[in-house]
């Protein structure tokens, strides 16, 4: 859609970007964004949703997630790595509204949810803003057809993740809730040096 764009907006400039991960059958769809900076990587995703009767569910579990972590983990050998955008997942039960009317949608099912477990908090991340606020429901995403923004029936997709490294360097961690524009909203980390 015109006007619209999804990124990372940095207070610093980079020393390198790249785009993708090296791997064509994933770099065509143009997900991912790495800028590399003096202490650390920040990794900007949009990771496949597995789709209307979760056609690309084995696209997603078995190739992209598992190429994603490897990628991941090359990062974090060298620097500790924090990792943002729409990771098309609702990671837990408190993430998404209506959790049991959902179990085989894309981005909440258990397959997804373990993907996500396994592949990104379990490859030494944490999910910064669920650690600020463990018991809050929280959404970045609402179904435009269904109009659920104004009744706040939606889902949260899109993160923050970083290296265990980073957690104490973590500020804060937010959710824009009243910026319009997009069937998500933007969120945001302040880190401290």
């Amino acid at each position: 859609m015109e006007g619209q764009a999804s990124g990372v907006l940095p207070m610093a400039k980079p020393l390198s970007v790249c785009h993708g991960m090296g791997k064509y059958e994933h770099d065509q769809e143009g997900r991912l964004i790495t800028a590399e900076y003096a202490t650390l990587y920040v990794v900007n995703a949009y990771i496949p949703n597995s789709g209307e009767g979760l056609k690309r569910l084995d696209y997603r579990l078995q190739q992209w997630d598992v190429h994603f972590a490897e990628y991941l983990q090359q990062l974090a050998a060298k620097k500790p790595v924090l990792l943002t955008g729409d990771l098309n997942c609702a990671h837990q039960e408190i993430d998404i509204h209506a959790p049991k009317k959902n179990l085989r949608s894309p981005g909440f099912t258990q397959e997804e949810r373990d993907s996500f477990s396994k592949l990104l908090i379990g490859g030494g991340f944490t999910d910064a803003w669920r650690r600020q606020h463990p018991e809050i429901t929280g959404y970045t995403y609402w179904n435009y057809r269904f109009n659920t923004r104004t009744s706040n029936k939606g889902w949260r997709l899109d993160y923050f993740l970083v290296s265990e490294t980073l957690l104490e360097q973590v500020h804060d961690c937010f959710h824009l809730t009243d910026f319009m524009g997009s069937d998500h909203c933007p969120v945001g980390l302040v880190l401290r040096h």
